[in-house]
């Protein structure tokens, strides 16, 4: 009898939000047509499970007889390689990657500003993020677009990182940041745009 390997389901393990890192991850694994477990976790089960997690945040991506991967970047990097969501060029890879790390720079950016609790300091420091970075950061992405997508024709995990990353801003849901932001960037704007019409992105949010 011929022997045949068991295949088993990988788990991607993160919050259940649909606006931050785990949301690109969980696109691009339905988009790759990969089966997956969708495990989303409240803050009670993260606390108990945090000491476990590789570098003690989500998301985390498990498949059995493998350590956990955690990192978005490093996930999504994974996946597009293996799923054609990435160019086979290695340099045009790498240039992908770099717009993501660019996006965690961002993040990082806006991230202090969750924090704070003051009203007033909030205000001062989501506006001088919406009126100075912003801007400037929206400027240097527009210019590695080549439309509609980054790479051209072909979506990649680098849109959907874009995608994901700037939708509640567009959306107007991030107080003191007018959802205009970027209305100066229309190479961005088209290719969010781009992933938000996509059939399969369509299919992932009519679920």
């Amino acid at each position: 009898m011929r022997y045949e390997p068991r295949m088993t389901t990988p788990t991607l393990t993160y919050f259940d939000i649909p606006t931050s890192r785990g949301e690109e991850c969980r696109l691009a694994l339905f988009i790759a047509g990969v089966p997956f477990t969708d495990e989303r976790l409240n803050q009670e089960q993260w606390a108990a499970r945090k000491a476990s997690a590789p570098f003690g945040a989500l998301p985390v991506f498990t498949m059995e007889g493998r350590p956990p991967l955690a990192q978005s970047n490093a996930i999504l990097r994974m996946l597009g390689s293996q799923h054609g969501l990435l160019p086979a060029d290695a340099w045009e890879s790498a240039r992908h990657e770099a717009v993501m790390c660019s996006v965690e720079e961002m993040r990082a950016k806006l991230g202090p500003s969750l924090r704070i609790k003051d009203p007033d300091e909030k205000k001062k420091a989501r506006e001088a993020l919406a009126n100075d970075y912003f801007p400037e950061w929206a400027g240097h992405i527009e210019k590695q677009i080549v439309g509609p997508f980054l790479g051209g024709a072909q979506l990649s995990v680098a849109d959907l990182k874009l995608f994901v990353s700037t939708s509640s801003i567009l959306k107007g849901v991030v107080d003191f940041i007018p959802p205009t932001t970027f209305s100066a960037f229309p190479k961005l704007l088209a290719a969010v745009e781009a992933v938000k019409t996509h059939p399969k992105v369509v299919a992932w949010y009519a679920r």
